[in-house]
């Protein structure tokens, strides 16, 4: 009987201290593999650090850049830099036969101008007061026959419109120099029959944009009149 009471305790004892041996050996294995499997929150990448954070914030500040640029930079860069390469695009007309029509009000006084008007015969030539590429020949009930070139650059638009018509063999995407004749003076779509001339008007873009989206406008007079009194001084 002491035996098996011997056997008993002996069972029971190797059993506890197995089951004692199984917790806390699990409780240093389980601490080492949380351990070695978790991160704090030092450790855990930020969306800067994946990139994300870096992608979205250029370009938010790059399209600030940009609308800053096109209101301001841009507009004094076509004024310093354009003068020379300029010409009034009207045969025959002078610098001092040139009038600031830009901010004259139209329709009723709900639009201000933004183009100047050179006033001519018509049939007058039409010239491109700058190199570029033939953006559009379009027909409108307000600027009838018109045409808008783009820049070399693709950031500067010149309209022609109420021509009487186009010069012969003038297409879209045609390259253009300066002084080339685009066509004729006229008084095509709202226009007075009675005073025909060019609508002229720059606008400042970027390469992107198309022909039709809103632009900067950019006043023509002074370019025309001092480029046109520099050639003359030349």
């Amino acid at each position: 009987m002491k035996a098996a009471e011997r056997l008993l305790t002996i069972v029971i004892t190797a059993t506890l201290t197995s089951a004692a041996w199984i917790v806390f050996g699990g409780s240093i294995l389980g601490g080492d593999f949380l351990a070695a499997n978790s991160s704090t929150d030092a450790e855990v990448p930020s969306a800067r650090e994946t990139g994300t954070g870096d992608a979205q914030e250029p370009a938010v500040a790059g399209a600030e850049t940009r609308t800053q640029s096109l209101n301001l930079e841009d507009a004094v860069q076509i004024e310093q830099g354009a003068i020379d390469q300029l010409m009034i695009p009207v045969l025959g007309v002078s610098a001092t036969q040139l009038t600031d029509t830009f901010a004259d009000a139209r329709d009723g006084g709900d639009r201000i101008h933004e183009a100047i008007d050179i006033m001519a015969e018509e049939g007058t030539s039409v010239l491109s007061a700058a190199p570029g590429r033939i953006e559009r020949l379009f027909g409108s009930d307000a600027g009838g026959n018109t045409i808008y070139v783009r820049s070399e650059d693709g950031q500067t638009i010149y309209y022609y419109a109420h021509l009487d018509e186009y010069a012969p063999g003038l297409r879209e995407g045609q390259r253009i120099r300066r002084g080339q004749r685009l066509g004729t003076v006229g008084s095509s779509g709202n226009a007075d029959p009675s005073a025909p001339h060019l609508h002229f008007a720059i606008m400042r873009t970027t390469e992107t944009a198309k022909w039709w989206e809103p632009a900067n406008a950019i006043n023509p007079y002074p370019l025309l009149a001092q480029g046109a009194r520099g050639s003359e001084a030349r």
